[in-house]
């Protein structure tokens, strides 16, 4: 089913369009139920673009934040905010804010008026209160209807770990918005952090923070973009937009309406909201089309199977009706076999997992304790009091990036497993039932619940959702990102220190050094440990859950198999004018379908490159 010349002429969003109508009426006419099942993917799938905004400490970004939702103070606005709390705002009909604890506890509500406790490190959470992984704030804010925004407020700065915790934020968001301010240029680290963000990232905008304060901020504007071009080409044709938030709240308390709204014009956020606005929800629902494609691709996959078993039935008749006897017996021979190869293979990928992701895991921790090390010699005794914090943020990131890997590695082992059990005919198939089964083979399930104590050094998230570490950052829109691969195995492990913050007031030898660098290697030693638990206890419930999917799709392709077979005996006893006028009818079906997901794979690899190109 290639384009007709009459759509090769529009743009991608109404070709994309017009493809998924015909091949949503194709599927219709092939298999209803499939056709239902992608409907529905197309009907739930994430309606709001995200946005995180990052940037280097006391660069304006919460001011900024408040200002674009048009609500001053609600981001806390302070230089000590907590770098391993995000703040997630949605839209809502009445003000909410609720503490969140993904896979590990209920959801705490948390008044308004309270935020600042929950995020802030100058702050006491309230009594009994445990740290949150992020902090949700809903409201009746008119942009939060149209896009979500994620709040990363930093200590220390972009070259630290924070710099890297605001990475994996920003690489699974719509868009990132890198705010910089008007005193001086790009700083090298901020350069840095765009270089290696340019492979990872969709969409950047930037905002030139501060302009009211600094009268030079076109000059400064004019030598940002030249440093881009010359350190961050990725970037350089990205938009710059000045903008003042102190303008914006200026622009409330203004004696009257022709001030304000000068105010607000010379602010520049109205402008921005607008560029995030155009930029973004237009994009999102591309991204959200790639999915109804992809799953598209997935049912059209399954039917050319089943087309192509008629198509030899018809075709070879009694030879056709051995081979599927032949090939049923060998998978229920493996099925019943209490020595099944493929279960051997299954168990042999599962360990070898276990160990790579257990070097690497430990590589990860003896860099962190080195490096910490020497922070610790080099640190004056008031720097001494943030690095407990910044151990902390240490830890989570090394937890998120085992917990890619893990997931990455549990793929491959899905993978190996099926192509060690099915012709890559039949996978298509396979696939094509896991994704309708309405999840991933594996889910893997959260941690018991245990009390914490004041002695605890640890407090292990472990969140289900198949997101980032940011915890929020993982329930965010993602359209287009699942477009890869048909099989995901979500495998998700944060761990960190319960509050760096927490422990530097209630640990105070701390400040001596000697006394930091034991605490350091005991800390360290313990997150090595739990971490080592914690992936250990998701590969033995991913091996027998991944078993039991495995075994099941068995089943069903033998189950299968005896549909063929009855199709085949019919095709036995048919005349041969009545095989031949079938074998016509398979022949075009076979044609459409084939061209149909050729199409779809088309439009596909188009919206990654568009994608990627930003």
């Amino acid at each position: 089913m290639s384009a007709p010349s009459s759509v090769r002429g529009l743009g991608l969003p109404a070709q994309v369009k017009q493809a998924r109508e015909a091949l949503l009426a194709l599927l219709r006419d092939a298999d209803p139920r499939a056709a239902a099942w992608v409907e529905d993917i197309r009907r739930t799938r994430p309606k709001l673009p995200s946005v995180v905004v990052v940037g280097e400490t006391n660069r304006g970004k919460s001011s900024l934040v408040n200002a674009l939702l048009a609500t001053p103070g609600l981001s806390p606005v302070d230089a000590d905010v907590a770098t391993a709390t995000y703040l997630a705002f949605a839209h809502a009909e009445q003000w909410a804010a609720q503490a969140c604890y993904p896979g590990q506890l209920a959801p705490v509500a948390v008044p308004l008026e309270e935020l600042v406790r929950w995020v802030s490190a100058s702050h006491e959470l309230p009594e009994g209160q445990l740290p949150p992984r992020y902090v949700e704030v809903s409201g009746p804010i008119p942009l939060l209807e149209r896009l979500s925004i994620v709040d990363t407020p930093g200590v220390g700065g972009l070259d630290s770990v924070h710099g890297e915790l605001a990475m994996e934020a920003a690489a699974n968001a719509t868009a990132l918005l890198f705010v910089v301010d008007a005193s001086a240029p790009f700083t090298s680290t901020e350069l840095q952090f765009l270089r290696n963000m340019g492979d990872r990232v969709e969409t950047v905008l930037f905002a030139l923070s501060k302009t009211d304060q600094f009268r030079g901020w076109r000059e400064i504007l004019e030598a940002d973009r030249r440093l881009l071009a010359e350190h961050a080409p990725r970037f350089a044709d990205a938009m710059i937009h000045p903008v003042s938030a102190r303008m914006f709240e200026m622009a409330a308390k203004a004696p009257n309406e022709q001030a304000a709204a000068m105010l607000r014009e010379r602010s520049g956020v109205a402008q921005l909201q607008g560029a995030l606005q155009e930029l973004l929800v237009g994009r999102s629902a591309m991204l959200g089309e790639a999915n109804t494609l992809r799953a598209l691709s997935s049912a059209l996959g399954e039917q050319h199977t089943k087309l192509l078993g008629e198509r030899r039935a018809l075709s070879s008749g009694e030879a056709e009706a051995e081979s599927l006897r032949e090939r049923r017996d060998v998978l229920t021979a493996e099925r019943r076999s209490s020595t099944r190869g493929w279960q051997l293979k299954l168990r042999g990928e599962i360990q070898r997992t276990r160990v790579e992701i257990g070097h690497e895991g430990a590589r990860q921790m003896r860099d962190a304790q080195a490096h910490f090390r020497q922070r610790i010699d080099a640190a004056k005794r008031d720097q001494l009091a943030e690095l407990p914090q910044q151990v902390d943020l240490a830890l989570q990131s090394i937890s998120h990036q085992v917990s890619v890997a893990l997931a990455e590695r549990l793929n491959q082992v899905t993978n190996v497993a099926l192509a060690e059990l099915f012709s890559a005919e039949e996978l298509d198939v396979i696939r094509a039932q896991f994704a309708r089964a309405g999840g991933p083979p594996v889910v893997l399930r959260p941690p018991d619940k245990r009390p914490p104590t004041a002695e605890d050094k640890l407090l292990v998230f472990m969140g289900v959702s198949g997101g980032v570490g940011a915890g929020k950052v993982a329930a965010l829109p993602l359209a287009g990102v699942a477009i890869l691969n048909p099989v995901v195995l979500p495998a998700t492990i944060i761990i960190g220190l319960g509050a760096g913050w927490w422990m530097a007031r209630t640990r105070r030898h701390a400040a001596d050094k000697q006394h930091l660098k034991q605490w350091l290697v005991e800390s360290i030693a313990d997150a090595r440990s739990t971490l080592d638990q914690l992936v250990a206890e998701q590969l033995i419930e991913a091996e027998q859950q991944l078993s039991l999917a495995l075994d099941e799709a068995l089943g069903r392709r033998i189950d299968a198999i005896e549909a063929e077979l009855k199709e085949v005996d019919k095709a036995i006893k048919m005349g041969a004018q009545e095989r031949a006028k079938q074998l016509a009818v398979v022949g075009k079906r076979l044609k459409e379908v084939a061209e149909g997901r050729d199409r779809a794979e088309a439009l596909l690899a188009r919206i990654r490159t568009l994608r990627d190109q930003g």
